[in-house]
C-alpha cells in the first residue's frame, strides 16, 4: 500500500506546484490501494484555504478535495493509545516541534503496513529512524 503525506496531496491539486504532475500521477494510480493519515485531511484543508494569492481555494473548493481524498484513499486514524505511544517514542528519540506531526503520519503508515510513504519532505521523515527511512519515496 502506498501512503501519501500531506505534501503530496497538496501538490496533487495545486497545478502551479513544481511537483504537481508527478504527485497527480501517483495519486491517480492509487485507486483505493493508497492511504493517508486522518490528520492529513485537516492539513490539506488548512493549506489549500491559506495559499497565497489566486492559488487560495474557497472553503467549498477545499472541501471537494477532501471528499475526493476520502473516496480515493483509505484514511488511517490513530487511537488515544497510538498517540500516547507516539509521544513516548518522540521523547525517547528526542523528536521535537513540527517533526512530531511527521512522526504521527509515519505511525499511520506503519499501522497499515505501507510499503512506501510518498512525500516531498523526505528529509523530515528520514529523521524518524530506519524503519521509516526505508519507506520514504518521492512520487
Amino acid at each position: 500500500m502506498k501512503f501519501f503525506d500531506t505534501s503530496v496531496l497538496v501538490a496533487v491539486v495545486t497545478v502551479h506546484h513544481v511537483h504537481h504532475a508527478r504527485s497527480l500521477k501517483a495519486y491517480l494510480a492509487a485507486r483505493k490501494q493508497g492511504a493517508c493519515a486522518a490528520h492529513s485531511l485537516a492539513e490539506v484543508y488548512s493549506t489549500l484555504t491559506r495559499l497565497p494569492g489566486n492559488q487560495r481555494m474557497e472553503c467549498d473548493q477545499a472541501m471537494l478535495v477532501v471528499e475526493d481524498i476520502l473516496q480515493r484513499l483509505h484514511v488511517v486514524e490513530l487511537t488515544a493509545e497510538d498517540y500516547y505511544e507516539a509521544i513516548t517514542g518522540a521523547v525517547a528519540d528526542g523528536i521535537t516541534g513540527g517533526t512530531f506531526y511527521d512522526a504521527l503520519i509515519a505511525r499511520c503508515a506503519l499501522k497499515v503496513k505501507a510499503d512506501a510513504i510518498y512525500t516531498w519532505n523526505a528529509r523530515h521523515f528520514q529523521q524518524l529512524g530506519s524503519a521509516i527511512a526505508q519507506l520514504v519515496r518521492t512520487p
